[in-house]
């Protein structure tokens, strides 16, 4: 019970992400709390319950501040997994 309850509030602060393809030259994520790895072959991030890991050539971040995130360049490939966030894990500040 006491689970389900957590996993309720957990929704609730974290909002679902969107993901938007133009091609393969752009990925366009909302609600990206944080980058995790970044060159230009490969990048991995945080976005709501997902981890996603984007493969590609000449990949470049922009538009983090947002709380978004834009990825340019050739994508080759994207695998997304879901995670549960650590107990001590907090939620990015100004997200709700």
């Amino acid at each position: 019970m006491l689970e389900k309850l957590r996993e309720r509030a957990d929704d609730a602060l974290n909002p679902v992400s969107g993901i938007h393809i133009d091609s393969n030259r752009e990925l366009i994520v909302e609600n990206c709390r944080r980058i995790e790895e970044c060159d230009d072959i490969f990048m991995q991030f945080i976005s709501g319950k997902l981890r996603v890991q984007v493969w590609g050539s000449g990949l470049r971040a922009f538009d983090f501040k947002t709380h978004g995130l834009v990825i340019r360049g050739r994508i080759t490939r994207i695998e997304f997994a879901e995670r549960r966030r650590p107990r001590n894990e907090r939620p990015a500040s100004g997200m709700h």
